[in-house]
């Protein structure tokens, strides 16, 4: 039996500010227009593998359910890591999740971020590989490079005889471009891709061998599980002393038993605005663009439009991204260093470095249309049939005006309906809730007031969601 295991607790910060802590690539249609990345993850799986189970963190396991549920994919379980530890913790817990006295899976390692565009070859490969894999062998992906790439790191094999499969010499580091385009020359390197697949019992044979500290630790943590809707949710206080090391720097690096199959096919991780801009189709002038975009001597540019009216004169190379709360201007050859500027945010503690101005909650998402000295004005967008915690604040009083649909209102013991146009007022401590109880969208403005608007300040007394 093979079991997928997806990994999609990534942050992708080097596409900001599309991609955004609270909301990453893996959740976004950056290149379909109908399904995200993290989508297309789960429907490019053979039909003779088992449902996937999904490793996530809990800022995203709302987005994870909805996505699941619209492509109408089931899954293993959704496990919720209490803190980012890398690649290696998170497969040793879903491959003790796996193991068992009567099952020793195969596990299908995918990065829920990735972009493959030929299913067909994907899937003959992932055929040869877990036949490989069934005989004890740790296998990754090796894509075959067809240009001088610093965004990847790469692996050297022993390729002197055509086979399915060949052994590893090493793993190299993202190198520069005059080592990538010797690894290139050389014919025996491959991309690493970040795709594996082995046994759960040989995984976690190696990782007790090479890392027995993560090994403990994570069999620590899964002894402790609780589960809540799909979640399964670890020992937060083990899982926390976990080391943070990837695959590769945890096992694939040092065991014997490893190898790569060659894998033939346009494959990316999305790295970068250049990765992006790479995989998309271009006009005659070489550039990519998106949403209401005017431009006039432009060439080999991506420009992207989320919000407004963007145009551009005579210029060539560059990455121009508007969103609703944030412009980024970048050239297009050094877009991978966009890392240095969340970091900044993040210093100056800026919230647009883990949010959009659209934020989403398990119920809808609202959207943080202005602000300022005591005020704050939102639009929510409530699902139907969902409701927000039973809650109240300290700090602040809300003002709600219906715009479309019907809302119902809890105010202290008090229940009563809204409709289109009709408004009602929360005070500051105020026990409230609003529901949406019909079958079409409810869309409501909140005006909040008060000298503190953060949204710490809530106390929920009852919530579907088991938010504390």
């Amino acid at each position: 039996m093979i079991v997928p295991v997806i990994l999609s607790g990534g942050s992708g910060t080097r596409l900001w500010p599309l991609s955004r802590k609270l909301y990453p690539k893996q959740f976004i249609n950056l290149v379909n227009n109908n399904t995200t990345l993290f989508q297309d993850t789960i429907m490019r799986l053979p039909d003779e593998v088992s449902s996937p189970i999904i490793i996530c963190n809990e800022d995203h396991r709302f987005i994870v359910a909805e996505q699941l549920r619209q492509i109408k994919s089931s899954n293993k379980g959704i496990i919720l890591e209490p803190v980012g530890k890398n690649t290696a913790p998170a497969i040793a817990i879903a491959a003790m999740s796996l193991l068992n006295e009567k099952e020793d899976p195969i596990l299908l390692v995918l990065s829920a971020d990735h972009l493959i565009d030929d299913n067909k070859k994907f899937r003959n490969s992932i055929k040869i590989a877990s036949k490989i894999a069934e005989n004890g062998k740790m296998v990754t992906f090796g894509v075959q490079p067809n240009k001088p790439e610093i965004g990847y790191g790469y692996i050297e094999v022993d390729n002197s005889k055509k086979s399915e499969y060949y052994n590893i010499i090493s793993f190299r580091e993202k190198p520069n471009l005059e080592i990538a385009q010797k690894y290139l020359n050389s014919g025996n390197y491959y991309w690493n891709s970040g795709i594996f697949i082995f046994k759960a019992s040989a995984y976690l044979k190696e990782l007790e061998k090479y890392e027995p500290e993560i090994y403990a630790i994570c069999k620590k943590s899964c002894t402790k599980v609780s589960q809540d809707f799909d979640f399964i949710r670890l020992d937060n206080k083990e899982f926390y002393k976990c080391p943070d090391k990837s695959i590769d720097y945890a096992v694939m690096e040092k065991t014997n038993a490893g190898v790569v199959v060659p894998f033939d096919s346009s494959w990316s991780d999305i790295g970068s605005w250049e990765a992006l801009w790479d995989s998309k189709s271009k006009d005659s002038n070489n550039n990519v663009s998106e949403g209401d975009v005017i431009l006039s001597k432009v060439k080999n540019s991506y420009i992207h439009s989320s919000n407004r009216l963007v145009s551009v004169n005579d210029l060539s190379d560059l990455i121009i991204i508007d969103t609703q709360d944030a412009i980024l201007v970048s050239s297009k050859k050094n877009s991978q260093n966009i890392k240095y500027i969340v970091q900044k945010l993040k210093n100056d503690n800026r919230s647009e470095s883990d949010n959009h101005r659209k934020v989403y909650r398990p119920w809808g998402y609202f959207d943080s249309i202005d602000n300022g000295e005591g005020f704050q004005v939102k639009r929510l967008f409530i699902n139907p049939g969902a409701k927000l915690s039973l809650q109240k604040h300290q700090k602040r009083a809300e003002h709600w005006v219906v715009v479309k649909g019907v809302a119902l209102v809890t105010c202290t013991e008090k229940k009563y309906k809204l409709t289109e146009n009709q408004s009602t007022y929360i005070p500051k401590g105020e026990i409230h809730r609003i529901e949406n109880c019909e079958k079409t969208p409810l869309e409501i403005i909140e005006i909040q007031t008060g000298n503190y608007l953060g949204e710490d300040d809530i106390t929920r007394l009852e919530d579907d969601y088991e938010r504390n």
